[in-house]
């Protein structure tokens, strides 16, 4: 059965269940295979020893886990699954998203499976509180949005986490980074540079800070700060904490800027934030000039060259004024390494930029050093000789 024909049996299946599945919880009881039986009956189902072992089952697979997202979630090559309302469900796997022919039977069936997977991890969403961002216990990251504020109803975005690391030889055999690229790069963690990757969502920013950090040498201690935990590099010393929003009566929050102070005081010896998206950049700035080097992390960013820019709005939400944030971020970081998805699909590492300091303003910018062309070919920039000074110090 191909894979379009495979959600669309999914999705009849899911509709199907359904006025069983409301007979059974008017029940206000744990139900039993006698009472699924009844269900079938009432519904004018012929009921089989197999027709109810497989309802039975059908029941059970869509009241635990991601009910019936689970099957999607589970397919090979899948990133990510949203949902769109009860008509539209969506699955990326690597080509774009691509519309499924699973569907629910209302709204109210898609914001109930939006609570159970809140209520699973402990967080609240209701009209009071209609949005929650969480991590599900596989690993699996959940945004939910409830449709009294979203259109066309309630809204579901599912991050599946990757089935395995990825390392630099994989990006090379790819397609997605040449093989000089991989060496370049690999310098660049040798040398200890502090340096961001960038680029825009689903680009493989963490997949390949992953490859990165799985290069640092066995007898360093890695600490990584991650708001959501995604990050696991293939090294043997790696500690990881990870933010925690309020409870329900608004306390208990850790924050990143909580973590990475906390994190200066374990011993790291390259401290990774795994996206940076706050205040916590001007706490991470300053630990890079503190004496630790070869600190890095994501950033969202449109290109290499509005990092600056990014990182400036990011430091007003710490305070943090703008000549003193761009004096922290040329004493700080050394370079940004741009990830990009093309339309293909296909996640390619574009170029690597070296952060200047303009002598007259005292504003950063980004130089491009190295951009990395199709068929392997190299073009070196403005900022290559400092590059290679920064690899050879």
């Amino acid at each position: 059965m191909n894979t379009a024909v495979a959600e669309a049996a999914l999705g009849q299946a899911v509709t199907e269940l359904e006025p069983i599945r409301a007979r059974l919880v008017a029940l206000g009881r744990s139900h039993t295979p006698a009472d699924v039986a009844d269900a079938m009956r009432a519904e004018g189902r012929v009921v089989t020893d197999s027709a109810l072992v497989a309802t039975v089952e059908a029941l059970r697979r869509h009241s635990v886990g991601a009910g019936p997202l689970e099957p999607l979630l589970r397919q090979a090559g899948v990133t990510d699954v949203l949902v769109n309302g009860p008509d539209q469900v969506f699955v990326d796997r690597g080509r774009g998203l691509e519309l499924t022919g699973v569907r629910f039977s209302s709204d109210a069936e898609v914001r109930g499976l939006a609570q159970r997977l809140a209520a699973s991890v402990g967080r609240r969403l209701d009209d009071a509180a209609p949005f929650v961002d969480a991590r599900l216990a596989d690993g699996c990251r959940v945004h939910a949005v409830l449709g009294t504020v979203a259109r066309p109803g309630t809204c579901l975005s599912l991050r599946v986490p990757a089935a395995r690391t990825f390392s630099l030889d994989d990006f090379v055999a790819s397609g997605s980074l040449s093989e000089r690229g991989a060496a370049l790069l690999g310098r660049m963690v040798a040398a200890r540079l502090a340096f961001l990757v960038s680029g825009g969502t689903g680009s493989g920013k963490t997949t390949l800070l992953a490859a990165l950090l799985a290069l640092v040498p066995e007898r360093e201690r890695i600490v990584v700060v991650e708001d959501s935990r995604e990050l696991a590099p293939r090294h043997p010393h790696v500690v990881g904490l990870e933010g925690r929003p309020a409870n329900a009566e608004g306390a208990g929050a850790v924050t990143l800027t909580d973590l990475v102070r906390q994190s200066l005081r374990m011993r790291p010896d390259r401290l990774v934030v795994g996206e940076v998206r706050g205040p916590e950049i001007v706490d991470l700035l300053m630990a890079m000039n503190t004496g630790h080097e070869g600190g890095c992390g994501t950033v969202h960013a449109n290109s290499a060259e509005d990092v600056p820019a990014r990182l400036e709005a990011l430091g007003s939400l710490g305070g943090l004024g703008r000549a003193a944030l761009h004096a922290q971020i040329g004493a700080a970081l050394h370079a940004v390494i741009h990830i990009e998805r093309e339309d293909s699909g296909r996640r390619r590492v574009a170029e690597v930029h070296v952060v200047e300091a303009d002598p007259a303003s005292g504003l950063t910018r980004t130089e491009p050093a190295v951009q990395f062309g199709p068929g392997g070919r190299i073009r070196l920039g403005p900022g290559a000789a400092r590059l290679e000074r920064l690899l050879d110090r």
